[in-house]
């Protein structure tokens, strides 16, 4: 019987629990992700994770993972504060234009409806505030049958025995004076009597005659209250129809502007039909371009006449509602006032267009010289008509000739055709 070897003595096992726990089973496909191949720099570290670690809680490389380094998150912060910025910004400057399109609207319409007395106008020259001195009129009531009026505290009495400026409805530093019976405030217009305008004119005398033309004859009148007013007697048979001279003298009445010539009234009778201006005192651009010994106006004086005479017809395009085109803009229509302030007159011949028109249709009138060659052949009347003959007023004040030199200084060639001509040999040379 063979002997067994002796046995060797086995180490004793570590304590554990008085239960066998078998090995730990192998950690979950969802308890830790495979690792991309391409991701993989070094192999896991050999060793059997002790029972303090997990296999899921290392943290992985922030550039391998898609997560940026802090560089870059500060940037991409930084690019959304900016671009939230910037949309502000937009959205601020469009709120800006449109309330300023909002109350220019509101400007264009309001005039043409308000009450007049009802607190401060709305169109004052180069759109600037009103005066701070400006003083707001009370309405106007009928005095009572029985007592004295009350009197107005708040208005100053110069102001009532002030004469209206000559150089406009709109355009002085001092408050408004108080209109006189009869006469046309705001929206309001006033109708004259033929008898009563007979009467301020000396029944039409020559000795009152300021001038004539294609349209008619302008007296200067004296009103029964002592304005001194012009009164331009328009020619029967113009083909205007009642119904549309009332039309036009409700819009016209309503222009209020510096550099344009304010209508105080109207009057029909019968056949008859005669407006009433403002008289302004200095006579007319053509007078002092071409008057007999008249003094060379300096160019300081020119460029003032050229700019007043500018933004009024700008006004009657781009502000009036409907636009107003005037169809006869020329040297003998822009008046001047004894500061040389231009003021455009002579609304007599006026067309109005809606903005959705592109053009008005109607027969060919205006002055020789000065009108648009595509009006004056097809009739199509555009603002860009009273643009044309603008050009040719400044033309002429450049210059100092007429569209059309009775001494033949353009020979048979207008001052446009022959301005052309010499811009043409300038560019040749």
């Amino acid at each position: 019987m063979t002997s067994q070897p002796p046995l060797t003595s086995l180490p004793a096992p570590p304590e554990t629990n008085s239960t066998f726990s078998p090995p730990a089973p192998p950690p979950s496909v969802s308890a830790v992700s495979a690792p991309a191949p391409g991701n993989l720099t070094s192999p896991p570290s050999s060793g059997t994770p002790t029972s303090g670690s997990t296999v899921g809680t290392r943290r992985p490389s922030p550039t391998r993972n898609g997560y940026l380094p802090p560089g870059a998150l500060a940037g991409m912060v930084v690019g959304v504060v900016i671009g939230a910025g910037i949309v502000l910004a937009a959205v601020g400057i469009f709120l800006i234009f449109y309330k300023r399109r909002k109350r220019k609207l509101a400007a264009q319409n309001l005039p043409l409806k308000n009450d007049p007395f009802a607190g401060k106008p709305h169109h004052w020259q180069q759109n600037v505030s009103a005066p701070s001195d400006y003083q707001e009129l009370p309405k106007p009531s009928l005095p009572p049958s029985n007592g004295p009026t009350a009197p107005l505290p708040t208005v100053p009495v110069s102001a009532f025995n002030e004469p209206l400026s000559t150089s406009g409805s709109l355009d002085s530093d001092k408050p408004f004076p108080r209109q006189s019976p009869g006469m046309p405030v705001g929206n309001f217009k006033s109708t004259f009597t033929y008898e009563e305008l007979k009467i301020a004119t000396d029944n039409f005398s020559e000795a009152n005659l300021l001038g004539q033309g294609g349209f008619g004859y302008v007296h200067k009148g004296v009103l029964t209250n002592g304005k001194v007013v012009a009164i331009k007697q328009l020619k029967a048979g113009s083909g205007q129809g009642e119904r549309e001279f009332q039309a036009e003298i409700e819009i016209i009445s309503q222009v209020h502007h510096r550099h344009l010539v304010s209508l105080v009234g109207y009057c029909t009778f019968g056949s008859q039909r005669l407006l009433v201006y403002e008289f302004v005192p200095n006579k007319t651009l053509e007078f002092h371009l071409h008057g007999k010994d008249r003094p060379v106006m300096n160019w300081p004086t020119r460029m003032k006449i050229a700019l007043g005479s500018a933004r009024g017809l700008a006004y009657l395009h781009e502000d009036c509602q409907p636009k107003i085109i005037h169809r006869d803009i020329k040297s003998a229509n822009i008046l001047l006032d004894d500061s040389f302030e231009a003021k455009v007159a002579d609304f007599g011949l006026a067309k109005h267009s809606l903005d959705t028109d592109t053009h008005v249709s109607t027969r060919v009138m205006g002055t020789f010289g000065y009108l648009a060659p595509e009006y004056a052949s097809s009739g199509k009347l555009t603002e860009k008509s009273d643009v044309f003959s603008f050009g040719v007023l400044l033309l002429e004040l450049i210059t100092g000739f007429r569209p059309f030199d009775k001494a033949d200084t353009f020979a048979d060639d207008s001052m446009v055709d022959w301005v052309c001509i010499l811009l043409h040999e300038l560019h040749s040379v």
